[in-house]
């Protein structure tokens, strides 16, 4: 594929919320390093909102991140959508697109919400027939996103898989990249009783376009909520810090979807991201 990242692997940056376009525009230009968009609430947008996400997107470099193609969902591919989509990231020169591993639609429309997929071969093999085709359409690879989850569709089942053997399946499968959420992680580790640290550390170094880092809610001990409305927890950024070690540093993405508070608070917790980016360096010199 022709589209190669434009981000240096320590660069560190923000979901673009409307919210955040003023402060941004606002915002010194060493605040971040890139913004990331879903491009489904940018596409068609103009007048005074137009012109402003036109000025943020010419200050930092974008990466998308969409929220509808439902890679594993039971209808066709929306071959209209794809093309209004890649048109949108050549105009914005966006080197990363990524969507998530799961099915957001069914026969009657969007969903509106993220659903798991079966781990199982099956699924495998037509989820990846289906990122292959949204990668021959918008000339690019693309990176999926290990998505939150709280029931499993398969489980008991002879064919059923462990959640890290169907992603790296996908992955091969599919020759894409991974957007490695590891809030999402943190979240499934705790509600489904396995090792985060294990998961992670069976991952593709290689595959890894970008990092995910967000919040969630602690609903009890055995069950977390994936939010995006809370500062980032000691166990992410623990998790974090284990994935720098594991596979160097990696340009990593601060969500915030809910509870907005201002910039600068976000900014406070990328220069965390800094600084934990800057100690694997100095580490892994050491090393």
């Amino acid at each position: 594929m022709p589209v190669v990242s434009n981000l240096v692997p320590d660069a560190v940056g923000l979901g673009l919320r409307r919210a955040l376009v003023g402060p941004l525009r606002a915002a010194p230009a060493g605040a971040l390093d890139f913004l990331e968009v879903a491009p489904e609430n940018w596409l068609g947008v103009g007048g005074a909102l137009g012109e402003a996400f036109e000025a943020v997107a010419a200050r930092w470099p974008l990466v998308c991140h969409g929220l509808s193609l439902s890679l594993g969902g039971p209808g066709d591919l929306d071959a209209a959508f794809l093309l209004r989509l890649r048109r949108f990231l050549d105009a914005h020169h966006v080197s990363i697109y990524s969507e998530h591993l799961s099915a957001c639609s069914d026969a009657q429309g969007q969903l509106y919400d993220l659903m798991p997929l079966p781990f199982n071969r099956a699924a495998v093999d037509r989820v990846a027939a289906r990122i292959r085709q949204t990668q021959d359409a918008l000339g690019r690879r693309i990176a999926v996103e290990n998505i939150s989850y709280y029931a499993t569709l398969d489980a008991g089942s002879s064919a059923a898989m462990r959640e890290a053997d169907f992603l790296n399946a996908v992955l091969e499968a599919a020759d894409c990249d991974l957007l490695l959420d590891v809030n999402n992680i943190i979240v499934n580790a705790t509600n489904h009783g396995y090792d985060a640290h294990e998961f992670l550390h069976s991952l593709p170094p290689d595959r890894i376009a970008y990092i995910h880092v967000a919040g969630h809610h602690d609903e009890a001990d055995d069950l977390k909520i994936d939010t995006h409305g809370t500062p980032v927890s000691p166990p992410v950024w623990t998790l974090l810090e284990d994935a720098y070690a594991r596979f160097g540093p990696r340009p990593t993405l601060l969500e915030r979807d809910f509870n907005l508070p201002p910039l600068d608070e976000l900014l406070v917790e990328i220069q965390s991201v800094r600084t934990r980016l800057a100690g694997s360096r100095s580490h892994r010199r050491a090393a």
